[in-house]
């Protein structure tokens, strides 16, 4: 009974030394009814607001036993005029409802008439007139003619008959004159043609670039031609208006395309080119077969010399590009007279894989040096941390301005002067944005998420995964970041997404917010969701566990439709690691981190009652400090601390502890107890309210240090201050929370103890850091 009175004793002294610094539970008050609440805490669960599991998306977070997805089979005709950069086409559209509802219409995408000269998203912003513009501006926005370059729908029709059709702004509605029954599908036929824009001087995703020079043009070309709409059974049809912003959302289906262009152009598509003999010359066949063969260099198919030759002449002649693609969302394609073209073969977990790329001569020398590698290494990486890449090739194209992706096939910025002369901004910008296109084939090409309600499901989880491809690529090409020591990721380093955290808050949105309703999209969709992957990696789940999970989501739903909640449900899943807290906070909410130091203080254990202690017993109903045998905590310089105790062990401050070791424990079982001379109790405060690991190093006076990490849920039950007790054989010298930066902690000033010594150091060691 002894024993047990002391060891009580001990531990209500602890907790009383540090009441005032502890948070208050209300334990030994009265209770007092409250009013009823909605739950706020920052742990709990989400099952309030994540939809309800069912038979078509499991609990885990996986396709369930009934899931389906409709598909679209596409069979077209296209001809591109260069003289009049107009693009005429036919398509025959097979839908397929493996739904088991009956659909009495079906909706299609036409993202094309945005570019009408009448179209409400072109007037979707305020505006006003700026004091200062520039002579081209102020002309393009007050005296010039709008483009008018949407579609121009000629023939909706079934087996020659004309169909039934509404044309709403960037949809369709085409109505059946019989329900088409599951299980069914349903052959339709449309033919439109469309005014091709300058994608430079209105920045589209589409269309073309004039190079007066040499009086030609390169095309990027996408959005052409009416596409069906997803339905499926999160919300039925998604025919959300395209706005601009929001990207696409698209079924799977297999492609035949044909697309005519000039004969002396290049051309580079989705898909499997079906008649490369006939639209490559003797040689460009004997370099194609060449390049098949190649897995360390690349292979030029059209040299620039070869390119520079065509650009000087124009044929009247046409040729016809036939593209097969299966199991794909969209279609894309390229072509150009001026167009340099190279290749090389990439072993992605065995399976050989063509990587390509199409650029004008304005894009090299740096095109021809890094773009093809860029592409073959990304290939490696995101198989690596996803799935195999299932194509056969993964195209490049040069672009001015562009950054933008289609299954295969992409667009990329990053250009010379006309001298051929870039610095390292022009170069890596030039390399990361391929990296980040070329991973989009993962991201949402094969695991197609929604993009036009769901931004950050492809842009952030790409940006992420091209965060940890970049630092492969560097592995992979040293000599193409000397002298610097790692690649210079743009996004992903906590660090680097601060000044958005701490901004002002009416400008910032949460994650879960749709691409049209935010202020910077670049910080919502593609920098803060891959900062918190990033983190969630790397501080709060650990690699092993992170990545097993991110693969699985990937493999789930490869070639499927997830919605944000399947990923955040096959990331706990996978993982066993429970995340309701950090979805709830960084993607749920606009909170930012700051945890900081509030208090530290300096304990010392002694055996002498204080007239603090007293007072506490008899609270306690113990009105004699001689009837128990007890242990107290004094802080330093307060009432009942004495200089002569510094430097001293516990056992020599408070005698009667060691008698008790004496007669309750062996020698040998001593020998193995710590007799700590340092005693310190610290108070962590969250002025942010994001919840976070709590990350402390701990420097000692011998000059060595320490690393802890408390989990998140330390803050479980007071989002506001928490407090540890250190009991330690040497003194603590130094306390620095977050000393990698690795939480993206907006405010670093409240992060040092003693602040009045470090804070210049730190300061420093951050800027270096950054």
């Amino acid at each position: 009974m002894r024993t047990m009175r002391l060891v009580c004793s001990v531990f209500a002294m602890f907790l009383f030394a540090g009441v005032n610094a502890q948070e208050n539970n209300g334990e030994g008050q009265e209770p007092q009814r409250q009013e009823g609440h909605i739950n706020e805490n920052k742990f709990r669960q989400l099952y309030q607001i994540f939809s309800t599991p069912n038979q078509y998306r499991a609990a885990s977070g996986a396709p369930g036993p009934a899931y389906y997805q409709n598909q679209a089979d596409y069979k077209m005709d296209i001809v591109l005029d260069d003289e009049n950069t107009r693009l005429d086409g036919e398509e025959v559209i097979t839908y397929h409802n493996n739904s088991p509802e009956e659909l009495s219409y079906l909706w299609v995408q036409l993202d094309q008439n945005i570019r009408k000269k009448d179209a409400p998203a072109l007037e979707k912003d305020p505006s006003g007139m700026t004091p200062v513009s520039t002579p081209g501006r102020f002309v393009s926005q007050y005296l010039e003619e709008p483009f008018d370059g949407g579609f121009n729908i000629e023939e909706v029709s079934r087996n020659g008959q004309p169909l039934d059709y509404t044309i709403n702004e960037t949809m369709m509605r085409i109505d059946l004159s019989e329900p088409l029954k599951s299980g069914d599908n349903y052959t339709f036929t449309i033919k439109w043609w469309y005014n091709i824009n300058n994608h430079v001087t209105n920045r589209a995703r589409s269309g073309y670039e004039y190079f007066p020079e040499d009086d030609n043009r390169a095309y990027v070309i996408a959005q052409f031609f009416p596409r069906m709409a997803v339905y499926n059974d999160v919300e039925g049809w998604q025919n959300m208006q395209f706005w601009g912003s929001g990207e696409f959302a698209l079924p799977f289906g297999d492609y035949e395309v044909n697309i005519t262009v000039p004969a002396d152009h290049i051309m580079e598509a989705t898909g499997e080119l079906q008649n490369r003999k006939q639209v490559y010359s003797r040689e460009m066949m004997n370099r194609y077969e060449q390049a098949k063969k190649s897995y360390d260099e690349p292979v030029m198919i059209v040299t620039q010399e070869e390119a520079e030759k065509a650009e000087q002449g124009k044929t009247s002649k046409t040729k016809t590009w036939t593209y097969k693609a299966d199991m794909v969302r969209d279609f894309a394609f390229s072509t150009s007279r001026k167009f340099l073209l190279d290749m090389m073969a990439v072993d992605v977990m065995g399976k050989d894989v063509m990587a390509v790329s199409v650029y004008p001569k304005e894009g090299n020398p740096l095109w021809e040096q890094w773009s093809t590698r860029a592409v073959a290494s990304t290939l490696k990486s995101y198989s690596n941390y996803t799935f195999q890449y299932p194509y056969h090739k993964a195209v490049s194209v040069h672009a001015k301005n562009q950054g933008m992706e289609y299954p295969m096939i992409c667009w990329n910025y990053g250009r010379p002067d006309e001298n051929g002369e870039y610095s390292d901004r022009v170069k890596f910008g030039m390399i990361s944005v391929i990296i980040h296109e070329v991973g989009h084939n993962y991201f949402p090409m094969i695991v197609n998420s929604d993009e036009r309600q769901w931004g950050w499901m492809d842009e952030g989880l790409n940006t992420f995964t091209q965060f940890l491809a970049e630092q492969k690529f560097a592995e992979e090409y040293p000599e193409a970041i000397t002298p610097l020591e790692e690649y210079p990721s743009r996004r992903g380093i906590p660090s680097k997404i601060i000044p958005y955290m701490k901004g002002n808050q009416q400008f910032i949105a949460p994650i879960m917010s749709n691409p049209e309703q935010v202020h910077q999209l670049g910080n919502n969709a593609y920098g803060k969701p891959a900062t918190a992957l990033n983190i969630l990696r790397e501080t709060v789940m650990g690699r092993e566990l992170f990545d097993y999970a991110y693969a699985t989501y990937a493999q789930r739903w490869m070639f499927k439709h997830p919605t944000p909640e399947d990923f955040f449900r096959t990331m706990e899943d996978a993982s066993g690691v429970d995340l309701d807290w950090f979805w709830n906070g960084w993607f749920y909410g606009t909170d930012n981190v700051d945890i900081g130091i509030e208090q530290v203080q300096k304990l010392f254990v002694t055996d002498k009652p204080t007239e603090k202690a007293v007072e506490f017993l008899r609270s306690q109903g113990i009105s004699n400090p001689d009837d128990i045998d007890a242990l107290y905590v004094v802080e330093e310089g307060g009432e009942g601390f004495e200089e002569s105790m510094k430097g001293k062990s516990v056992l020599e401050n408070a005698p009667s502890l060691k008698e008790y070791l004496m007669d309750n424990f062996s020698e040998e079982e001593r020998r193995n107890l710590k007799a700590p001379k340092y005693f310190y109790q610290i108070v962590f405060e969250k002025p942010g309210g994001l919840v976070m690991p709590l990350i402390v190093e701990y420097e000692y006076a011998d000059g060595t240090a320490e690393k802890v990490t408390y989990p998140a849920q330390i803050w479980r039950k007071n989002d506001d201050r928490v407090s540890k007790a250190i009991a330690t054989d040497k003194e603590i010298v130094k306390i620095t929370i977050d000393p990698d930066l690795e939480t993206a902690d907006v405010d670093l000033s409240n992060n040092v103890w003693p602040e009045t010594e470090t804070k210049n150091q730190f300061e420093q060691f951050k800027e270096n850091a950054e």
